[in-house]
């Protein structure tokens, strides 16, 4: 059982990071109902694209939410619900009929959790757009990629997962704490403009010290060092050198057989010639050499492994970072004393009655 066994939670179906965060909540042992579309679309609940990983340990509920039946019988769930999730263009559920004040009259210690792109109020709430847009906003997607290239996307985890559903997930379960205590829920609105932005954070301390500059590739965490960037290798993988302490760069200098005195850490002027050295180092051997052979060092020289790779490293074996549940997946993350980081397998389909039911004569139940 999870620390968040016994907790309720009504996840509006929906792609990127209502539903990751849906996942989120699960794995750590919320009850979650997955409310998805009726008709068509229930014969295909489990065939969406991620739904195999990212719809795990829930129940996919199929309802008609502009049906005034299936309504009543939602709001009749959110009685008995600790929060609500949902992923829709503001003004969505409120035209639905299960927008925050309808739930609220309701329910009023529930914890509405709404997650957009552009957030509920402002000149562009109402715009559509995808991750690359919300991150370019938010200034989090300009530094990314090579200086002399245009901003490259960090697929979408800085917007979609780091900004949008991880937010959403902090948000939810700081009001549902509150809410044991005053008995009110609060509204949530997790933008992934404001979630991304707050991720630069320490960028802008830096910029604000003169210790950022706007070029892409040309500072210490964006591969503008030699000693904080990857290199090929010989064989086409590729190595990732973390050595930012001057005693982790000792490491890295040492082991490519170099000396302090020829490559210097902080001398900034020297730093492409230094770059184009350890470019040419590091071409001459294969990935997995360079890992064996600066294993055990303070160098901070790791294979860049892909993802089938990733699932096969003996570090992530021991930890059972990743599964297999039908297919390999990251295990749920953090990890708490005393749990096994198991997926629970469990990606059902219940009958909207049936949910109901259930809800309704569970232990401290107040669904009527």
């Amino acid at each position: 059982m999870g620390p968040l066994s016994g907790l309720r939670i009504i996840e509006i179906d929906g792609l990127g990071p209502v539903t990751f965060a849906g996942m989120v909540l699960a794995d750590m042992g919320a009850e979650v109902l997955r409310l998805t579309r009726g008709g068509a679309a229930t014969a295909a609940v489990f065939d969406e694209v991620g739904g195999e990983v990212l719809h795990r340990g829930r129940t996919a509920v199929p309802v008609d939410l502009k049906s005034a039946e299936d309504r009543d019988k939602v709001l009749a769930l959110i009685e008995g619900a600790d929060a609500l999730i949902e992923g829709f263009r503001p003004g969505v559920m409120e035209r639905l009929g299960l927008g925050p004040a309808a739930c609220a009259a309701r329910n009023p210690r529930l914890v509405y959790g709404r997650v957009t792109g552009w957030g509920q109020t402002g000149p562009m709430a109402d715009q559509v757009g995808h991750d690359i847009n919300y991150i370019a906003l938010s200034g989090a997607l300009y530094p990314m990629g090579a200086g002399d290239q245009p901003p490259c996307p960090p697929l979408n985890l800085v917007g979609d997962y780091g900004g949008g559903a991880m937010m959403l997930v902090s948000g939810v379960l700081a009001a549902m704490l509150e809410a044991k205590t005053t008995g009110r829920g609060r509204v949530v609105d997790a933008a992934m403009t404001d979630g991304s932005a707050l991720l630069t954070s320490l960028f802008h301390a830096l910029r604000a010290r003169g210790l950022w500059s706007e070029q892409r590739e040309a500072n210490l965490l964006d591969g503008g060092t030699p000693f904080y960037r990857c290199y090929a290798c010989r064989d086409g993988g590729f190595v990732a050198v973390g050595a930012l302490e001057p005693r982790f760069y000792a490491a890295l200098i040492n082991g490519l057989g170099l000396t302090p005195d020829e490559a210097p850490q902080f001398d900034r002027d020297g730093w492409p010639v230094l770059q184009a050295r350890l470019k040419a180092l590091f071409a001459t051997r294969d990935r997995d050499d360079w890992a064996a052979h600066f294993a055990g060092t303070e160098a901070c020289v790791t294979p860049v492994l892909t993802l089938a790779e990733a699932a096969d490293h003996p570090h992530n074996q021991a930890r059972g970072t990743f599964a297999a549940a039908g297919i390999v997946q990251p295990a749920p993350a953090p990890r708490f004393a005393a749990q096994a980081a198991e997926i629970s397998a469990e990606r059902r389909a219940l009958p909207l009655d049936q949910a109901l039911a259930d809800w309704a004569h569970a232990p401290g139940s107040s669904v009527t």
